[in-house]
């Protein structure tokens, strides 16, 4: 292992609840009730109640306001909020603020959070429907008349590409659906739990956008993921393991748009997970022969291939042979493929019960897990360890 970097953020907070409502396709209730019984779960698992937390983070996507799940929930005064952009890419920037806020004692107890009704609601899988005057909206303008109007359309273009350099055919990618279908069939949590695939099932799956079938894309959940975070001091008299912040980071890179950033002189790659890489190895003193989990963002199975090049745990274009090996355990909930599109949220939490050894797929003696948020956007990352 190399010594440890200098960074006055790790170690100093950890994760100590995780909460969740369950994974459906039509939950029945408001987004707002969602989210309150996340939070009320997580608070409950930390042996915590709303009166103890100061601060709430959450997306900017989020249609439920902090200082309305504040009321819902019973908390009292707020001296933190924050909200983080950029869908899925805001997962693990969540629990970045809520450590910043915790260990500059700007806040005690922060919960992160995040609810929707992706499936009966408002659906992202469907696309563009309309753009408001506005820069993010010219942006597009570069895209959408070409027919670019979907996120699986926005991916495809980059995973051609990949898949033209490296010689490889679409069955590269079905390695990581089958890994993820895997493990969510052991997942009682999981949408698809008891529905593990094959790699014959994901090439029979029909084309969504080519070289994607239905089985490379990611499926549309409604529910909701709370997290709590404190002072890792704070966190040992807590009623669960905590899992310590060990290192955390946000990354855009040059010529970065929000999934399509077509007009780098690479498609073959993610330059922003490149950036969260290299500020968490840095940070973290650690190396990817050290993870001992990876919770990698799964929306699109080709960008899961890609985050592993990019941090470093294999060459480029030999992501897929790395999955198929098993080299590291990847995604044992079942991932956003298997277990549920929550943003990424439900990924941090499969992190946490990793390193109290209390996950469906648990991994020997995990002590160092990696997780990462929404990729081909500006997106975050962390990494997790056991206290001590």
């Amino acid at each position: 292992m190399s010594v440890r970097g200098a960074d006055s953020l790790g170690g100093r907070a950890a994760i100590v609840g995780i909460g969740a409502t369950e994974f459906s396709k039509d939950s029945g209730r408001s987004e707002l009730k969602l989210a309150v019984e996340a939070v009320q779960a997580a608070l409950d698992d930390a042996g915590l109640s709303p009166s103890d937390v100061d601060g709430l983070v959450t997306f900017t996507m989020d249609t439920s306001p902090e200082i309305t799940v504040a009321q819902a929930t019973g908390m009292g005064e707020l001296s933190f909020f924050s909200r983080v952009h950029y869908g899925g890419g805001a997962a693990c920037a969540t629990v970045q603020q809520a450590a910043l806020a915790v260990a500059t004692g700007v806040a005690e107890v922060v919960v992160c959070y995040r609810a929707f009704n992706e499936r009966s609601g408002r659906r992202f899988g469907s696309g563009v429907q309309h753009r408001e005057p506005s820069a993010e909206g010219a942006a597009l303008g570069w895209s959408l008349p070409f027919g670019l109007l979907t996120p699986a359309s926005w991916v495809a273009m980059a995973a051609q590409r990949y898949l033209h350099t490296y010689g490889l055919t679409p069955e590269a990618f079905g390695h990581v659906a089958v890994t993820d279908r895997r493990h969510a069939a052991n997942n009682p949590a999981a949408y698809f739990h008891g529905k593990p695939i094959t790699l014959a099932d994901h090439a029979a799956s029909r084309w969504i956008v080519e070289p994607l079938r239905l089985l490379d894309c990611c499926q549309e959940t409604d529910g909701g993921q709370a997290l709590v975070v404190t002072t890792t001091e704070r966190a040992r008299d807590l009623r669960q393991r905590p899992a310590v912040i060990t290192a955390a980071a946000q990354g855009a890179g040059r010529r970065q748009e929000a999934m399509t950033s077509f007009y780098r002189d690479e498609l073959t790659g993610l330059p922003e997970m490149g950036v969260v890489a290299q500020q968490l190895w840095r940070t973290s003193g650690l190396a990817p022969a050290d993870i001992d989990v990876a919770i990698l963002y799964d929306h699109f199975t080709p960008f899961v291939l890609m985050q592993l090049e990019e941090f470093g745990f294999c060459a480029p274009g030999e992501a897929a042979d790395f999955v198929a090996a098993d080299a590291v355990p990847l995604n044992t909930h079942g991932g956003q493929l298997g277990e549920a599109y929550l943003h990424g949220m439900n990924g941090v939490a499969e992190a946490v019960r990793q390193l109290r050894g209390t996950s469906v797929n648990q991994t020997a003696d995990a002590a160092h897990v990696l997780v990462t948020a929404g990729t081909g956007v500006p997106t975050s990352g962390l990494v997790l360890g056991r206290d001590g």
